[in-house]
């Protein structure tokens, strides 16, 4: 049967549509005429965002923000940071302040709701743990009744704590901090006899520790810490851009394609990768960026899987296993939709 030229035509209109490069929006616009990705980040937590001996911010959130910056402006290196508490990280995006905020922000369905905030997709998944001296004997949470314990104010860890003992019927005393390196020098100081935060972040102070030794993370985990890079409501093309970008990161590692020979996979015949790398389609123009804007995120930073080992895996003072934050095809949560 022949479709006639109006019926063509009609089917045609919305993919041709779709297919034309975009203009850029408000916070695109923004950052083209900046030169300058600002990105939100921690005040200090190892292994996800904190200063070297350089001054520069280290991390995994650290390297996401750059991914977008080289995504967009070609080079992972156009970043203003702008070092953020717990309390002052939402605002801070919700006015303007910042472009991106990637800073172990906890996707809950409150935060992406009612702030005028999206999260655009899960870059680590986590949960809360605790953090004891093994001078203690402490071997399970329960056994901290009547102990003090160092929490953030602001945090879903605050909330989670008070939850987990109400249930528990374990009686304690909060400490809590406006940051995460008061928290750590109090508990240092011997002011809590526990600190209560994402299990990871645990890991990272307890190996940065002068003693690491003397110090135990329990084995309970408390909450479900799903982390995510955070924009603003109202600009979808912002939107598509962050969390295109992080899946683009995860293609990569499905794909073999590291930052060291993403050049190599310039002469691929994998369609999918072609995809990825900007040789066919126009998936970058569609969301107002240049055809090859994954393969300037992964020469600048690397797929998801180097990201994580160099600042929270074996190449880290932290040595996290991957677990839920493997691949998909590795046992883990990670999955990113096809480009195409």
């Amino acid at each position: 049967m022949r479709l006639s030229f109006a019926l063509a035509l009609a089917l045609l209109l919305p993919w041709m549509a779709a297919a034309q490069p975009q203009a850029a929006g408000p916070t695109l616009a923004a950052v083209k005429a900046r030169d300058i990705l600002v990105c939100g980040t921690s005040t200090g937590a190892a292994g996800f965002s904190l200063p070297d001996s350089r001054g520069e911010y280290r991390g995994l959130d650290n390297d996401l923000c750059r991914a977008v910056a080289a995504a967009v402006l070609g080079d992972p290196a156009k970043i203003r940071w702008v070092p953020l508490t717990t309390q002052a990280r939402f605002p801070a995006l919700q006015s303007g302040q910042i472009d991106l905020l990637i800073r172990t922000a906890t996707w809950t369905q409150s935060r992406d709701t009612a702030n005028g905030l999206n999260f655009t997709a899960v870059s680590f998944y986590d949960g809360q743990g605790f953090l004891v001296r093994t001078a203690l004997g402490v071997k399970a949470a329960t056994e901290l009744a009547g102990a003090s314990i160092c929490v953030v104010a602001g945090s879903t860890n605050e909330l989670n704590l008070a939850d987990w003992a109400r249930q528990n019927r374990v009686e304690y005393r909060p400490v809590v901090f406006e940051q995460n390196d008061e928290a750590r020098r109090s508990y240092l100081a011997g002011r809590c006899d526990a600190y209560s935060t994402d299990a990871s972040q645990l890991a990272g102070l307890r190996a940065s520790f002068p003693h690491p030794e003397e110090h135990v993370v329990l084995p309970e985990i408390i909450s479900k810490e799903p982390h995510a890079p955070v924009v603003r409501q109202g600009d979808d093309q912002w939107f598509d851009i962050v969390r295109w970008t992080f899946f683009a990161l995860l293609i990569a590692e499905e794909n073999g394609i590291t930052q060291a020979n993403v050049d190599e996979y310039l002469n691929s015949q994998n369609p999918e990768v072609r995809r990825l790398l900007g040789l066919s389609g126009d998936h970058g123009p569609v969301m107002g960026l240049e055809r090859r804007w994954a393969y300037w995120a992964i020469k600048g930073v690397g797929n998801y899987g180097e990201v994580f080992e160099r600042n929270l895996g074996q190449g880290s003072s932290i040595k996290l296993p991957r677990g839920l934050n493997a691949l998909w095809t590795r046992g883990g949560l990670m999955y990113a939709p096809p480009i195409r």
